[in-house]
């Protein structure tokens, strides 16, 4: 049964029943409704802290395992670069410096390689920034190897280059000489055998028998094989290419013709006598950019160290040249 309230009305001297306005009702069932919801909201937290929900669970496990795996894969990544690191030092150190290459900056390597900044604490990371890290950093890593596979082939191109290099490059006596004793006059000042003067002798002379074979001394295109009126009679001059060319004087014979491909060893004419000489020889010179070099400083790929010792001491010796 509902209680009825009364006060004494001291105006009236008598009890009174107490009135509760409309206004206040309302706001006393909005004020529990209040309460309600909040103490409500209050619980459910509470509950949600301690009592973990199959969805929350799962999403939990799922956070967990991402950062176990982003972890991973940052550590491969980083070992990744290391090994990348070495390869372009190598690169740069060792396998350029061979071929007298410019080694590669980094800033062309890879045009905006900047220098990183420490990830963020994995568990404050949200997915989209875990991709982007990952996603960067593995674009990073394609453009290096991407580039590091080009240098390679550069370098392929160098070795491919620098085989040719020495196949061009003179490195064997024209005539054979296994006994050391074919050269009659060096390079340098020598008495002109006609004139009687000193006189540049701009080559070695070989003395062989009428015949003998006269080898080429590198690879190389044959630019000349003709009678010179001036001095070398039946000739022959090859283009080695990267600045060497080759000449024989005095053959009896020509062999190679004008055009042809020649390779080391290959026979190109036969010691005679023709031209300005006074006696069976081979009139054998080398031409670096143009200009006359000593011969016997190329003669060290069928020599030991021992003859090629000799040799120079033959080759220095003052005496009257041949031609």
């Amino acid at each position: 049964m509902k209680k009825i309230k009364y006060f004494y009305n001291t105006h009236t001297l008598r009890f009174e029943k107490v009135e509760v306005p409309l206004r206040v009702k309302l706001l006393r069932v909005f004020g529990f409704i209040a309460a309600s919801i909040v103490t409500a909201a209050f619980i459910f937290f509470i509950a949600g802290r301690l009592i973990e929900s199959p969805e929350t669970k799962l999403l939990r496990l799922q956070n967990d395992d991402l950062n176990d795996n982003y972890a991973s894969l940052k550590e491969r990544t980083r070992q990744l670069e290391m090994k990348i690191f070495e390869l372009e030092d190598r690169d740069n150190n060792v396998y350029r410096s061979i071929f007298e290459a410019q080694p590669i900056p980094d800033s062309a390597r890879v045009k905006d390689i900047e220098t990183k900044k420490e990830v963020k604490l994995i568990e404050r990371m949200g997915e989209t920034d875990l991709v982007k890290s990952i996603t960067a950093q593995l674009n990073n890593l394609s453009l290096r190897v991407a580039f590091q596979a080009k240098s390679y082939n550069d370098i392929d191109e160098m070795v491919k280059n620098k085989e040719k290099l020495l196949a061009a490059i003179p490195a064997i006596q024209p005539v054979s000489n296994k006994k050391l004793k074919r050269i009659a006059s060096g390079f340098g000042s020598r008495m002109d055998p006609i004139y009687k003067v000193p006189k540049f002798h701009a080559g070695l002379d070989f003395t062989a028998p009428l015949g003998t074979p006269i080898y080429a001394t590198a690879d190389g295109v044959i630019k000349t094989a003709n009678f010179n009126a001036g001095g070398y009679g039946n000739h022959v001059v090859i283009n080695h290419g990267y600045g060497y060319e080759t000449l024989y004087g005095h053959m009896v014979r020509i062999k190679a013709r004008q055009g042809e491909h020649i390779k080391r060893g290959e026979v190109i004419g036969y010691v005679g006598n023709t031209g300005k000489s006074t006696g069976a020889h081979c009139h054998y010179e080398v031409h670096k950019n143009g200009q006359p070099v000593n011969p016997i400083y190329y003669f060290y790929n069928d020599l030991t160290p021992e003859q090629y010792d000799r040799l120079l001491k033959l080759a220095a010796a003052s005496n009257q040249s041949l031609d």
